[in-house]
C-alpha cells in the first residue's frame, strides 16, 4: 500500500487542486484547518440534538462513519493512521474539550497550563514540560474554556473575565481572558486522580513517615483541630483528603469549598461551594457566608478546603466553641507564617479587634500546625508538624514535633534529608491518652534519614 506522503489522491471534481498537509504535522496550520473544516461541515449536516438522546457509544459511532465520509469527500491525501487521528481529534470538539483530551486521559499528568494558544505545559511528578498540543487561536481556546464553565453554571465574559471551575471527574479550573489576561486567554487544571492518593502512598512516596501517620491519625480521631500549611501546588489538599479519611464513620461533615474538590469516603458528609456574581454583579455567595450557616446544620466535623479572608474568624470561632476537630489549609511558607497571615485574616474580619485577642483567638483554636512542602526535585515533604502551645506574653508560642531536614542534592537530582523527631512529646498527648489513644513513647526519638 502506497503510503501518504507518495499515493496520489483523486482530482477533486471542481478540478482544484487537493489541498496538502505540510510535513503532516498534527499542529500545523494546514492540519488544524482541515479539523475545523470537519468539525463545521459535521454540525451542518447532522443534529447533535437528535444524537443526543441516543446511546452514547452509539452517537461517537454514528458521528466517527459521518467524518470518514466527509474525509472522503475533502480528497486529502491521508493515510489511514492519520484518517483516524483526525477524526478522534474532531470527535473530542464535539464531545469533550479539544487539544485537551489526551492530556486529560494521561494518568501522569497532574497539572494543565494553558499560556497562550501555542504553549501548553504540563507537570509530572512535580517538574513542567512543554506539550506539542496546541489550539489553533485565541477564539478556539476560549470556545473550549466556555464548554468547561458552562458545566457548571458559571460564565466567563468581558464583564467577568476570570472563573474558577471543575471538570466532572473534580479537577479544578481557573481561566483568565482579556481584557484582564493581556496576551490571550489563559487556563490552569489541576487534575485530582480517579484513585485519589491514600495514606499508604504518602508514606511510601516520604511525604512523611509510618510514625508521623501514626500520629495524624491519633490527632484526628481525638478531635483536635488541624492547620494545613503550604505553598501553591505542594500538596496540601491530597493531605487534606487522607487526614480526613479518619474521622469515623458516625459522624456528620460539613465541608465548604470555593470549587469542590474534596474526595470524602465518608458517606454523611454534606458539601457546600461557594458561589460567583451574576451578570448584574449580585447574589454571590462567599465561604464567609457558609462557615456561618454551617454552624446551623449540625456538624460534628467543619472542613474548609482553604481559607485566604475574613472567614479565618469564623472557623477560628466555630474550633473554640464546639466544633473540635476540624480542618483546614492556609497558604504559608512555615507555621510562624500561618499564624501571621491567620492575624491578617481575622483582622480584615473585625478590624476592631486587638492583637492580643486576634492571638489569643489563634492559641485557643489550633492545636497542630502542618507544613507541607514541594522540593527542587518535584517531591513534596511534610516538613513541620508543629503543636500551639498556647500564649506567652504576647506572643503565641509553638514548638517543634517532627521535622524534615534537608542535608543536600544527590547526584540524581533526588533531595537528600531526613525526618526527625524532636524528642518533645507533645501537650496534647494526654487529650491523645483520654481519647483511648496510646502512642509508643519511642515514636517521638525517631529519626527517618532519605537515601
Amino acid at each position: 500500500m502506497a503510503t501518504a506522503s507518495t499515493a496520489r489522491p483523486t482530482p477533486p471534481r471542481d478540478g482544484a487542486p487537493a489541498p496538502r498537509l505540510a510535513g503532516r504535522h498534527s499542529y500545523s496550520p494546514e492540519y488544524q484547518e482541515l479539523k475545523f473544516t470537519l468539525h463545521r461541515k459535521l454540525l451542518d449536516r447532522i443534529n447533535l440534538e437528535i444524537l443526543s438522546s441516543m446511546a452514547g457509544e452509539r452517537v461517537r459511532s454514528e458521528i466517527r462513519g459521518a467524518l470518514a465520509r466527509l474525509i472522503d469527500e475533502e480528497r486529502t491525501p491521508l493515510s489511514m493512521a492519520e484518517k483516524e487521528r483526525v477524526i478522534d481529534e474532531v470527535l473530542n470538539e464535539v464531545f469533550g474539550l479539544g487539544p485537551l483530551e489526551p492530556l486529560l486521559q494521561d494518568p501522569t499528568v497532574n497539572d494543565i497550563l494553558v499560556t497562550t494558544p501555542r504553549l501548553v505545559h504540563v507537570e509530572r511528578a512535580g517538574k513542567l514540560f512543554r506539550t506539542p498540543v496546541e489550539f489553533k487561536d485565541n477564539a478556539h481556546l476560549v470556545r473550549i474554556i466556555e464548554r468547561i464553565v458552562s458545566r457548571v453554571g458559571r460564565r466567563i465574559d468581558e464583564m467577568s473575565p476570570m472563573v474558577d471551575a471543575r471538570l466532572p471527574d473534580g479537577s479544578r479550573v481557573n481561566a483568565v481572558i482579556p481584557p484582564v489576561a493581556v496576551d490571550g486567554p489563559l487556563l490552569s487544571i489541576r487534575r485530582f486522580g480517579k484513585d485519589p492518593l491514600q495514606a499508604e502512598d504518602l508514606v511510601k512516596n516520604l511525604t512523611f513517615t509510618e510514625g508521623m501517620l501514626q500520629l495524624f491519625q491519633a490527632c484526628v480521631k481525638a478531635r483536635l483541630n488541624l492547620i494545613i500549611s503550604g505553598g501553591t501546588g505542594a500538596g496540601k489538599t491530597t493531605l487534606l483528603n487522607v487526614l480526613s479519611g479518619y474521622v469515623p464513620e458516625d459522624e456528620r461533615i460539613v465541608t465548604i469549598e470555593d470549587a469542590a474538590e474534596l474526595q470524602l469516603r465518608q458517606v454523611h458528609v454534606a458539601r457546600m461551594e461557594t458561589r460567583p456574581p451574576n451578570i448584574e454583579g449580585q447574589g454571590s455567595i462567599k465561604i464567609r457566608q457558609l462557615v456561618i450557616n454551617a454552624l446551623r446544620m449540625r456538624p460534628d466535623r467543619i472542613i474548609v478546603g482553604e481559607v485566604r479572608g475574613e472567614e479565618a474568624l469564623d472557623m477560628l470561632q466555630a474550633m473554640n466553641t464546639g466544633h473540635d476537630g476540624s480542618l483546614t489549609t492556609i497558604h504559608a511558607n512555615n507555621p510562624r507564617d500561618a499564624i501571621g497571615r491567620l492575624e491578617v485574616m481575622v483582622g480584615m474580619a473585625n478590624s476592631n479587634m486587638g492583637v492580643r485577642a486576634i492571638r489569643q483567638q489563634v492559641a485557643s483554636a489550633i492545636d497542630l500546625f502542618v507544613q507541607i512542602s514541594r522540593m527542587s526535585d518535584g517531591s513534596r515533604r511534610v516538613t513541620h508538624m508543629t503543636e500551639c502551645v498556647g500564649m506567652e506574653g504576647d506572643q503565641v508560642t509553638t514548638q517543634e514535633i517532627f521535622l524534615f531536614e534537608k542535608t543536600g542534592i544527590g547526584e540524581n537530582g533526588r533531595v537528600k534529608g531526613r525526618f526527625r523527631a524532636t524528642g518533645i512529646r507533645p501537650k496534647f498527648y494526654e487529650r491523645l491518652v483520654t481519647s483511648g489513644i496510646q502512642l509508643p513513647a519511642s515514636m517521638f526519638q525517631t529519626v527517618v534519614e532519605l537515601r
